[in-house]
């Protein structure tokens, strides 16, 4: 009986919360049970990226042809550029979160305040910048048309480089009602935003100029989109060619497949998000961290637990830059 009365005690003692699992806090092990589950969704959502990916090759855009634009430097190619710039960015404030929680253990409330602050410049960067790429590909840059089986063909000139529709397209009064901002935004039959210039607007235009060619997605055998001849290229468009598409939405991509687009608003703006809410988590925290808030608790855990955070944000970040943009 006194040997059951003890076990019992001891198991009291044991589980009664006295301990700490890992040596951790309950805080900080609610943190990485919320990381853990999150990188599991995040892994989901590559995963089909991947294998959405392969079984659409042939469609699939290439990012160096996409990502080409950077801020004030228009008509300039530079590509992936600012994406790699926005990946500094956010790594770089990934080492001031480090050395904030560094000082947060030395009880340096200063560097904390200025660590923490810099953290915040850097993700509020990264989330402007991410932003003003959605609004860039959206609206798109050279324009293109999709087919009736759903596949999207670009014009380039006979040197291989790309035409933007607007360059070449010609204007046919007759085509459509002139738009007005009073009239709202036009539709086409099929729901679909209207676009600058119609299709008999921009056959009529293909052509008038000799030294416009077709690129289909089709690859050829060294795995390069296929380029037409000048008479493929006219009948390709002229029985082949059902919308023009400019930028890309949820339904149409100007620059592939559809779903390359899909992915990219989902995965970019799920990280996005996460992104915001932890710039607006680190304002709180470092709002508390001026006011002496965790000063007079003789402890800066909270700033620790918000930098597991941040740090996880950043390795989601390096997986969805390499495999969205650089494979």
């Amino acid at each position: 009986m006194e040997a059951n009365v003890s076990r019992t005690g001891t198991e009291g003692k044991t589980w009664g919360g006295g301990s700490q699992p890992l040596n951790a806090s309950y805080g900080k092990m609610m943190m990485w049970f919320f990381i853990v589950s999150d990188a599991l969704t995040f892994s989901g959502f590559i995963a089909a990226y991947g294998f959405s990916r392969f079984k659409f090759i042939d469609a699939w855009p290439i990012a160096d042809e996409v990502f080409t634009h950077v801020p004030f430097l228009h008509g300039v190619p530079a590509p992936m550029y600012y994406v790699a710039f926005m990946t500094f960015v956010l790594i770089f404030s990934s080492v001031t979160m480090v050395l904030a929680v560094d000082a947060g253990h030395k009880m340096q409330k200063n560097k904390v305040i200025w660590y923490m602050f810099f953290t915040i410049i850097g993700g509020a960067i990264f989330v402007g910048s991410q932003a003003w790429e959605w609004a860039t590909f959206i609206k798109g840059d050279y324009g293109a048309v999709e087919t009736k089986g759903g596949k999207i063909i670009q014009f380039l000139n006979t040197e291989g480089e790309r035409v933007a529709i607007a360059d070449f397209a010609s204007n046919i009064p007759s085509e459509r009602t002139t738009h007005e901002r009073r009239n709202g935004v036009w539709y086409d039959a099929d729901g679909a935003a209207l676009s600058s210039f119609s299709l008999a607007e921009v056959t009529a235009g293909f052509k008038a100029n000799d030294n416009l060619l077709i690129r289909t997605q089709y690859l050829d055998d060294n795995g390069h989109p296929t380029v037409l001849s000048r008479a493929a290229s006219i009948a390709k468009l002229e029985n082949d060619g059902k919308l023009v598409v400019e930028g890309a939405n949820l339904k149409h991509n100007e620059y592939g497949h559809p779903l390359f687009a899909d992915f990219f608003f989902f995965i970019t703006g799920f990280h996005g998000f996460h992104v915001f809410s932890g710039v607006v988590i680190n304002c709180i925290i470092f709002f508390n961290v001026i006011i002496g808030t965790y000063e007079k608790r003789k402890s800066y855990e909270m700033v620790e637990k918000v930098g597991l955070y941040w740090h996880f944000v950043d390795l989601v970040w390096v997986f969805v830059f390499t495999f969205f943009y650089l494979v």
